[in-house]
């Protein structure tokens, strides 16, 4: 069995067993969270080559995705698909394997994975029906629909049976901007930059010190921290939503902070794209 096929029966897999049937995907940071119950973060980072990468400890056997904040919205979604396709297929040992000349088979099956599990190839069927495609609008409109990049939507496309290979490298130069701007679509393609660049904390984190917030045994300044954002912020939420933090009991001297996050990835790059 092919990387791909391989990717494929998996991406599959993980559709049906999560019911998410073949339309496209939303929010990937909440399906990864709530279909595999790790915690998943956007961040800055320094490196603007780093895109994802996933963490595990071992001895808790705890997991923890981390993705960058990009003005680019499709690289994202397909570097979060890509994570997860290492955290089912388990192969964190090619990361210590120091072969980075050249791609590794896990590497190849975790991109395959993305294309598949973003754009199901029956998914596209369906979309584009039984009649020849126009392109290039067809593939905008296939870019658009699915919220991948152009080139991954060829490759579901030739794969799908609607392009052949001197179509698909005749249309390998446009850009997700480009055909949002021909097409029409624009605003929306600016609207998710704006969401692809935001920070987010893991959600369940966050959830658990909003209790802690609550319970009087962290500080609004530990909530902001979580969230990348300033103090008035996160305490303007909190009221908003109408959560009151108690009185502190006595057993502490002030609310728990939490120190600004420094992630460093340097040393951790799996060289997703």
């Amino acid at each position: 069995m092919t990387s791909n096929q391989e990717a494929r029966e998996a991406a599959e897999l993980f559709r049906v067993q999560h019911r998410l049937g073949l339309q496209p995907l939303g929010d990937m940071v909440a399906l990864i969270e709530q279909a595999t119950g790790i915690d998943v973060a956007v961040m800055d980072v320094d490196d603007h080559h780093e895109h994802g990468l996933t963490m595990r400890d071992p001895e808790r056997d705890v997991m923890f995705l981390g993705v960058a904040k990009t003005p680019h919205p499709m690289r994202q979604r397909s570097t979060l698909a890509h994570e997860l396709a290492h955290i089912l297929f388990d192969d964190w040992a090619e990361y210590d394997a120091g072969n980075w000349d050249r791609r590794s088979y896990g590497e190849m099956r975790a991109d395959s994975f993305a294309g598949h599990l973003l754009v199901p190839r029956q998914g596209i069927r369906e979309f584009l029906g039984n009649s020849s495609v126009e392109l290039p609008v067809d593939l905008s409109d296939v870019v658009q629909w699915f919220l991948v990049s152009p080139q991954m939507a060829l490759i579901a496309m030739e794969e799908a049976g609607y392009l052949d290979a001197a179509d698909k490298k005749g249309l390998w130069h446009y850009s997700t901007p480009q055909l949002a701007v021909q097409y029409g679509w624009i605003d929306q393609y600016q609207a998710l930059q704006s969401q692809s660049h935001q920070h987010r904390a893991p959600q369940r984190l966050l959830a658990r010190a909003i209790s802690g917030y609550r319970e009087g045994v962290l500080s609004a300044q530990a909530i902001a921290t979580l969230r990348g954002t300033d103090v008035v912020k996160a305490e303007h939420d909190l009221r908003e939503a109408g959560i009151v933090q108690k009185e502190p009991d006595g057993t502490l001297d002030d609310a728990i902070t939490v120190p600004p996050f420094d992630f460093d990835l340097t040393d951790l790059d799996d060289g997703s794209e």
